[in-house]
This record gives C-alpha cells, sequence and structure tokens, in this order.
C-alpha cells in the first residue's frame, strides 16, 4: 500500500487534537456523575453546562434548555419524530416527509405508521429537492408533524429549510429537520431559520462517536423515549457521557469558528476534484444539485461498472471512500436516495461518494483521480456492459 487517504468524512470523521483536549480530563480527572449532589458531581455538571452553552451558541438557540445530548443522531431523530408525533396525537396523526431522509428518520416514521399514523413520503426532483408546491399540497388539517433533512447524507443537496419551515408554520405545523451532515457545512440558525426541532451528531464534526443532541424549541411539547431517570431535565434517562459532551461542544464550538475558512478551502478542493475527474474519465455522473449543495461531498456515478468494486479497488490502493451512507452500505440494495431522483437501478449500483475532510490536499486529490482511472479502466475492461465510441 502507498499511502492512505481519508475520502469518508460524511460516515466519520477523527477526532481533533483540540477535542480531545477537552475530553481527556473528564476520563479521570472530573469523573463524578454530573447528577450528584456532591462536589465531584457539580464539577462533572459544570462541564456539561459549558458543553451545552456551547452548542446552543453555535446554533443560536435562545436558551441552553433547549439543548438535550442523546447518543447520536440517530437516537435524536428517533426522539424528534417518535416523542413529537405521540405528543400531538390528539390534534392529529399525519406526519410529512421527504423520500430521501436517512433511515433513522423514515424508520422512526415506519414505527409511527404501526401506530396508526399516516405518513407522506414526498417525491424529489433529479437533483434531490423537495418542491415547495408539493409540500403545500400534501399538508392535510390532520399534519401535525413535518421532517426534511437539512442537507443529504448521500449526494450534499441543500434543502430550502427555511422556506419549508415557514410553511409548516403557516399551517400551525411542528416543523424538524436532520441537521446532522448540516452542521459545520452550513450555518444554521434556528431561530432565523424558524427551526422547531433538530437532530445533531458528534462524530461528523471531529468530535466523539455516540454523542449528540437534539435542540427543541422552548413551548414544543415531546414524549421521553428514553426512561429511567431524571436526566437532561427528566426529558431522557441515563448517566450523561460527560466526556463526550464535552468533546462535542468543543467540536461544534470549533465547526462554528472555522465554517468559512474550511468551506472556502473544500470548494477549491471539490472543483478541482471534478474538473480533473470530468476530464480523465468518461461515461460519469455527478448527483445532485449543481450548485445547491455542501462543498464536501460529492456523489458520482460510473456507468457500466459496480461502486463495491470501486471501493474494494481503491481500499487497495488506500483510498476509502463509500457507495452510500455508512448505515446502508452492507446493503446490496441500490441507493434509495439515488431511486427517489430517478436514477435507474443498474446505474445506480456504480455509484460512489467522496467526502472530504478539513485536511484534505490537493496531493490526495491527485492520487484519488490517478488511482481511480486505473480502477475505473481495469473494471470496464472487463465489464459485458462496456460500451463502443
Amino acid at each position: 500500500m502507498e499511502r492512505k487517504v481519508y475520502l469518508d468524512n460524511a460516515a466519520t470523521t477523527y477526532v481533533s487534537s483540540e477535542v480531545l483536549a477537552e475530553m481527556l480530563p473528564c476520563l479521570n480527572g472530573v469523573y463524578g456523575n454530573p447528577n450528584s449532589l456532591h462536589s465531584f458531581g457539580r464539577d462533572a455538571m459544570a462541564i456539561v453546562d459549558k458543553a451545552r452553552d456551547r452548542v446552543a451558541k453555535a446554533i443560536n438557540a435562545k436558551t441552553a434548555n433547549e439543548i438535550y445530548f442523546t447518543s447520536g443522531g440517530t437516537e435524536a431523530d428517533n426522539w424528534a419524530l417518535k416523542g413529537i408525533a405521540r405528543a400531538y396525537s390528539n390534534k392529529g396523526k399525519h406526519i410529512i416527509t421527504s423520500s430521501i431522509e436517512h433511515h433513522a428518520v423514515l424508520d422512526s416514521c415506519k414505527a409511527l405508521e404501526k401506530e396508526g399514523f399516516e405518513v407522506t413520503y414526498l417525491p424529489v426532483d433529479k437533483y434531490g429537492m423537495v418542491d415547495l408546491a408539493e409540500l403545500i399540497h400534501a399538508i392535510r388539517k390532520d399534519t401535525i408533524l413535518i421532517s426534511i433533512m437539512a442537507v443529504n447524507n448521500e449526494v450534499g443537496t441543500i434543502q430550502n429549510i427555511k422556506a419549508i419551515a415557514k410553511t409548516a408554520h403557516e399551517n400551525g405545523i411542528i416543523f424538524h429537520t436532520d441537521a446532522v451532515q448540516a452542521i459545520g457545512a452550513v450555518k444554521i440558525n434556528v431561530q432565523d431559520m424558524e427551526i422547531d426541532a433538530m437532530s445533531m451528531s458528534a462524530h461528523k464534526i471531529y468530535g466523539p462517536k455516540g454523542c449528540g443532541a437534539l435542540y427543541l424549541k422552548s413551548g414544543i411539547r415531546i414524549e421521553n423515549l428514553v426512561n429511567g431517570g431524571a436526566q437532561e431535565r427528566a426529558k431522557r434517562g441515563g448517566t450523561l457521557n460527560v466526556p463526550a459532551i464535552a468533546g462535542f461542544g468543543k467540536a461544534i464550538e470549533i465547526a462554528s469558528r472555522d465554517i468559512i475558512a474550511n468551506q472556502q478551502k473544500l470548494k477549491v478542493i471539490r472543483e478541482y476534484f471534478i474538473k480533473e475527474l470530468k476530464s480523465k474519465i468518461d461515461y460519469i455522473h455527478i448527483n445532485g444539485h449543481p450548485h445547491q449543495k455542501i462543498n464536501g461531498t460529492v456523489s458520482v456515478t460510473f456507468e457500466m461498472i459496480e461502486g463495491e468494486s470501486i471501493l474494494m479497488l481503491l481500499d487497495l490502493a488506500g483510498i476509502a471512500v463509500s457507495t452510500a451512507s455508512a448505515c446502508t452500505s452492507m446493503s446490496l440494495e441500490p441507493s434509495h436516495v439515488l431511486k427517489a431522483m430517478g436514477i435507474p437501478d443498474e446505474i445506480a449500483h456504480g455509484t460512489i461518494r467522496f467526502s472530504f475532510g478539513k485536511d484534505i490536499s490537493k496531493n490526495d486529490v491527485d492520487y484519488t483521480i490517478e488511482k481511480l482511472v486505473e480502477v475505473v479502466e481495469k473494471l470496464r475492461g472487463i465489464s459485458p456492459l462496456k460500451k463502443k465510441k
């Protein structure tokens, strides 16, 4: 193996040195249970409170008490969907979401359907965008919740969240967004964007795995998902993971602090990568919106070959990529996101997601392109679907 290049940052990122430094004292120095009344507990709770303040500030929440720590984005999505739906079921049992949501949202909706809720799954256009007219048409008198992700985890398309939230509120409906892929990539202001509930995760922004948060606007009711204690203002049972929470607080503070510099760099890298790719490999398609997308994710479909084969050969060259989201990469089914965007199954199977991190270099991109050209030529050379020029 010549070298290693990690291009799967949408799946997870490493823990940055600044974040690690914030976490280490919580592992063996300040180790008290934050819900204990003695000084050890108070010291730990002070760290949790600091992290809560940092998360609230990063997204411009009105108060830190609108932040509830969870085990990650998946739990936050589950809690938002199930907790809000159940809390408002007396007003109606209709939910609207999109067909390209993360499975944490889609599977939560499926679970709610078994409880008697009705769910409308909005279609998207070829770029992965939700049509506002389709949303308005889907709203009913008994609609209580709309959940649309801020940024798609596979193709990077950015939704018009502010317009969607405004539409929800004009009809007296609560709005939730899965912002796991958006934090650090786009500026999120929950008050300006009129967001009622929002899911976040630490490990996408150089924080630890196993920690996330749910922003819940003051006044929004929600039923508990995890019972068993009075933690998180009696909303979520379980001893708080102080080291991870401290890391999350620091990670989101850094993501907010460095967002302009990081995104400028990633935009240059992305544009260079796409230009080189198009000039050296034929029969490829760049998926997602051509302009309204985050800079760190590039979804590419390679005709006539399988994405899994590309992934494995790139891995042998030390390059890590993904065929879809990390949560579904073990499945042989074509991406539900690409299918919803109208991409045929046989073509969708040839899709690779390249997701860049803040440390990516031009040399990394050049090496990736070099190996990708070799891999594609090799696979197309033995493909029965090879086209004649």
